[in-house]
């Protein structure tokens, strides 16, 4: 089968793992930079070329950064155009980058989630904190991404002061409830297919409530509950994805969704757990191609 992983760097860890997994299970891989793709969308046949060349692969892996959503996503719809497989819908990937329409979609299917508040006018600081219970609360920036964004906010006056702050720069902003028996720590569960294939517990770093190992947290191997499993499992379907790494708060109400990512990091996941998830990503798609 021909693969191609849709990423910007051949050498980064998780392109690297699920292009050696594919390698070793007998695939043709090729490491696509799709911000160097092109497309002849007005042609019979939809096309997607790379350097002058047709990419005609079976099926597709996209690792498409936040900052490049729209054009990745326009590449990945063209091979769905061509009748590729892909192993996230452009749709999928779209849904988990706007975290609004993410949340949206998550509360309509009856996942648990923090209370969440979202308004444009910051002459409606007041009511956005009553909905959230008031203080302390979590500020993030819309299009915020690794924790970079997202601040605590300890009392009422500090939660307007950044609000204000944000919206003066025209930032779009959620008002999220602070989960405060979390303890700076929250869980990442990575479903391949439906089902829950590894996870981990990330706590922050001390005097850091965000739990990011890019801003210094830990890792280590967690058993998820049923509930954890099926609400992981349910937070990856909602949003149409067949690969997910979704982040779950651990609350005295039960498991909550914090995100759910459309390109998950291998590293961090599989160093602590030691499951090899690039070879069961592969699997998934020999299983699939052609369903």
């Amino acid at each position: 089968m021909k693969i191609a992983i849709l990423s910007r760097g051949a050498s980064l860890y998780s392109t690297r793992r699920l292009k050696e997994a594919a390698l070793d299970r007998g695939h043709e891989v090729a490491v696509v930079d799709y911000l160097r793709c092109y497309m002849d969308i007005t042609a019979r046949k939809p096309k997607v070329l790379y350097k002058g060349e047709p990419v005609r692969p079976h099926a597709i892996i996209p690792r498409i950064g936040a900052s490049y959503t729209f054009y990745g996503t326009a590449v990945v719809r063209q091979f769905e155009m061509a009748d590729v497989f892909t192993l996230n819908s452009s749709d999928g990937i779209s849904r988990s980058r706007d975290k609004l329409r993410s949340l949206q979609i998550l509360s309509r299917a009856g996942v648990g989630m923090p209370t969440t508040s979202f308004a444009h006018s910051i002459q409606d600081v007041n009511g956005l904190l009553d909905v959230v219970g008031g203080a302390p609360v979590v500020v993030k920036l819309l299009e915020g991404t690794q924790g970079i964004g997202v601040v605590l906010a300890e009392t009422k006056k500090a939660a307007e002061s950044v609000i204000g702050a944000f919206r003066q720069l025209d930032a779009n902003i959620l008002v999220q409830q602070f989960i405060k028996e979390a303890g700076g720590a929250d869980v990442r569960a990575f479903v391949v297919g439906g089902k829950v294939v590894a996870a981990m517990k990330r706590q922050g770093a001390p005097g850091e409530f965000r739990s990011n190992l890019h801003r210094g947290g830990s890792a280590e191997i967690i058993k998820l509950t049923p509930s954890e499993r099926s609400t992981a499992v349910r937070a990856a379907k909602s949003l149409g994805l067949s690969v997910a790494g979704v982040d779950l708060l651990q609350s005295s109400e039960g498991p909550m969704v914090l995100e759910v990512n459309s390109s998950p990091g291998l590293e961090g996941i599989e160093g602590a757990s030691g499951v090899d998830i690039a070879s069961q990503i592969v699997e998934y798609i020999e299983d699939n191609v052609g369903a």
